[in-house]
């Protein structure tokens, strides 16, 4: 490592010799191996000693490091025990750093994290990254921001806007939830090993979600399981009768992908009052 602690790839490559670790696909590890993308990841998100960040994937620790390095009091979650040895050498003694060995995608960060409020910065594993999102703005509320490395497709569903092709249940539980948008695109290259596809950034900034917003979500999810049919058919199952889109205001005969989250979000309200 650099003096800075910061992580090239050649040092990288010789730490996961020296430890005889293969990145695990099954964990989706692709390391960051780039300093000049780790530092403007961490600019993005802001985080400075008064801060508290939730990591998921420390990997070999570039980007905990940064964090922690930014005077952050940094928790970083790890499913791989493998690293356990890396991660002693690269955090070293940091005493603003907890690492836990656990499966993020097991845990409620509403209650294993105090109050925070907390920032998420992570280089998301790509198989799990985005229910760990959006299973965390649905019940972590304590986690006020999010700052994100995802596949680039995953970033597209994740900020889309209603009527393209990548509108769904993800873009519907982040309008619910928050704002986003896509900071900027992070190449393969900066990678070990190198992924088949481009990355993004995602920055989700967490707002009040409005009433009956799990129902909402609930009947955008049978929507959009149906996403062809008109909303009198996908969801003659899931809501009592029709009359109920039209006291919200909601042409029975639209498709799931012309709804704007709230709208989702009238019906379970007119649903209520009926």
């Amino acid at each position: 490592m650099h003096d800075d602690g910061t992580q090239a790839r050649s040092e990288v490559r010789r730490l996961l010799a020296e430890h005889d670790h293969q990145p695990r696909k099954k964990f989706g590890q692709n390391f960051l191996v780039d300093p000049n993308m780790v530092a403007k990841i961490v600019a993005t998100s802001g985080v400075n000693s008064d801060s508290n960040v939730i990591e998921i994937g420390a990997g070999t620790g570039a980007l905990t490091v940064a964090l922690a390095d930014s005077g952050a009091r940094v928790v970083s979650y790890e499913v791989d025990h493998a690293l356990e040895s890396i991660l002693d050498v690269t955090i070293g003694n940091r005493p603003n750093v907890e690492l836990r060995f656990a499966d993020a995608t097991r845990i409620n960060f509403g209650e294993a994290l105090d109050e925070g409020p907390w920032t998420m910065v992570s280089n998301l594993p790509y198989n799990v990254g985005t229910g760990i999102v959006l299973d965390a703005l649905q019940n972590a509320v304590n986690i006020g921001r999010f700052v994100v490395v995802v596949q680039i497709e995953v970033a597209d569903r994740l900020i889309a806007r209603p009527g393209t092709k990548t509108y769904g249940i993800p873009s519907v539980i982040v309008g619910l939830h928050g704002t986003a948008h896509r900071a900027f695109r992070v190449p393969p290259q900066v990678f070990e090993p190198a992924p088949r596809v481009e990355s993004a950034v995602v920055v989700i900034d967490r707002t009040e979600a409005p009433p009956h917003v799990g129902r909402a979500i609930d009947i955008a999810t049978a929507a959009f399981g149906q996403r062809r049919k008109m909303l009198r058919r996908s969801l003659v199952a899931t809501i009592s009768n029709e009359s109920i889109l039209d006291a919200a205001g909601i042409d029975p005969t639209a498709r799931p992908e012309t709804l704007d989250p709230l709208d989702f979000v009238a019906i379970a309200h007119a649903e209520a009052a009926a």
